[in-house]
């Protein structure tokens, strides 16, 4: 048990626990804080039954029922033109990782390539040749 304690990896194991449980701890203040922020910025308004009017008629049983139409969710926007500036950018920014992660690679296969011509295949010839 003493040599466990002593042993390096031992410590790097407890402390990478520690972060873990930080950055987890981080996590969820920043969730319960979104969404109380979220819940208090739209909130629903109450539909009073008593100040609903009567109708004056009761209703005709020769129509069918007709379901209720579903509610929208708090903070939900269907309008098309919203969605439609959100989706272009959206779309815009992914057309910039896109590219970034294009450029990475290739720049990573440029390295590897050149690596390749100027360190392993100069070594293989000469220990080839000798």
């Amino acid at each position: 048990m003493r040599n466990l304690i002593r042993q390096p990896l031992t410590w790097m194991v407890m402390a990478e626990c520690i972060v873990v449980m930080l950055l987890v701890i981080v996590v969820w203040n920043v969730v319960a804080a979104a969404s109380a922020q979220h819940a208090a910025a739209a909130p629903i308004p109450a539909i009073d039954s008593a100040s609903a009017a009567p109708t004056p008629t009761p209703p005709d049983l020769t129509q069918e029922a007709r379901p209720a139409a579903p509610a929208q969710l708090p903070g939900l926007n269907l309008d098309a033109g919203f969605w439609r500036i959100r989706l272009s950018q959206l779309n815009s920014d992914q057309v910039f990782f896109e590219q970034l992660e294009w450029r990475i690679v290739h720049n990573a296969m440029d390295a590897a390539q050149g690596y390749l011509e100027t360190v392993v295949l100069p070594s293989i010839t000469r220990a080839e040749g000798a």
